[in-house]
């Protein structure tokens, strides 16, 4: 068996482990850092909107021999707006430009033809107006919506409402955080951004559902024992399913990294970087706030119940009485004990010889 298999084992059968719900403070205060910095971003850098929501122009060029940092140079003395400029597979560029409306679309293809000296109606120009970005993304947040209320509803009948708080509060999490990240780094949000943000929900929820199932099973008839508190058994869970979260996450993510760092980075393929960089910090976030959010929420809810708190208790109270009974019976005692049994034995004996 691999190390990485034999210490799953010993996770999963609560041999060794990491004290999740314990230090959970650390852990939420670490996320609600994260997430005010996420915050913060959007309210002072904003978010680089692409040209399908802001609206503007499009052009594809020819095959040339011009740079893409000159055409960008030239696109932007052009029209007066800040360019995109990504060269295609076959030598030509695409030059993307918002905020230009027809007349001034048709401005900037004439000067662009005169700078890169290939002839005007070589050029394509296509224009592209804000409302259909609009569109797109007013029915984003309704798919969002929508998703959001099902999985609130389905948690809470497969499991209980406190996991479904928790889950909705650790995707909300993960969405901030993407956000956030794309606010810091500049990428351009695009119809491919959208697509990535809502891809990510599912694998967000998928590590979660994973520890919810685990702790759901432990937790059966919890308050008919008094060996374990509910903080103790999920604690177990995560650790239980940790080294299975670690791996999908890692296979999940290599695929992405390819396309981010290879794709976008190397290949230089805009639409790729769109939406590659949403799923990579969206599956480690979700991989993240499952384990070190999702589970402890749920803990600190659950051991607000009655029924639990007096679990609690009743455990604390037996574990109290069996360190007492230990500390009794020290060492001291013990030698006492033996001195003691010799002295009566030897006694016996010589009054069994008289």
């Amino acid at each position: 068996m691999s190390k990485l298999g034999d210490l799953g084992a010993r996770l999963h059968r609560g041999e060794v482990g990491y004290d999740f719900i314990g230090n959970r403070k650390i852990w939420y205060g670490l996320s609600i850092l994260i997430t005010i910095t996420a915050i913060v971003a959007l309210a002072v850098r904003g978010l680089n909107m692409g040209i399908e929501f802001q609206g503007g122009a499009v052009f594809t060029t020819p095959k040339t021999a011009v740079s893409v940092s000159q055409a960008q140079e030239y696109a932007e003395e052009a029209s007066g707006h800040d360019a995109i400029v990504q060269q295609l597979g076959n030598g030509s560029l695409r030059i993307q430009v918002g905020g230009l409306d027809t007349e001034q679309s048709d401005q900037v293809r004439s000067e662009l033809a005169k700078d890169l000296s290939v002839p005007e109606e070589k050029i394509a120009a296509e224009l592209v107006g804000p409302s259909w970005g609009e569109q797109i993304a007013n029915k984003a947040w309704t798919g969002l919506g929508v998703f959001m209320i099902l999985v609130v509803i389905y948690l809470a009948i497969a499991f209980e409402w406190r996991m479904a708080v928790a889950a909705l509060i650790a995707l909300i999490h993960d969405l901030t955080i993407t956000v956030g990240i794309y606010s810091l780094v500049g990428f351009e949000v695009t119809v491919g951004t959208v697509i990535g943000l809502l891809t990510i929900l599912g694998y967000s929820l998928y590590d979660t559902v994973v520890v919810f199932d685990s702790l759901k099973e432990q937790t059966k008839d919890i308050t008919k024992q008094t060996r374990f508190t509910y903080s103790e058994l999920a604690n177990r869970s995560i650790n239980g399913t940790l080294v299975r979260s670690i791996n999908t996450t890692v296979v999940a993510l290599l695929p992405v990294a390819g396309l981010l760092f290879i794709g976008g980075g190397v290949l230089g393929a805009g639409m790729l970087n769109d939406i590659s960089l949403s799923l990579f910090v969206g599956l480690a976030a979700g991989a993240y706030s499952s384990i070190f959010i999702a589970t402890p929420l749920v803990a600190d809810l659950k051991e607000r119940e009655p029924a639990i708190k007096a679990l609690r208790k009743r455990i604390k109270v037996k574990r109290a009485s069996a360190a007492a009974k230990d500390d009794g019976f020290d060492g001291t005692d013990a030698e006492t004990a033996v001195v003691g049994g010799q002295r009566a034995a030897h006694r016996g004996t010589q009054e069994h010889r008289g």
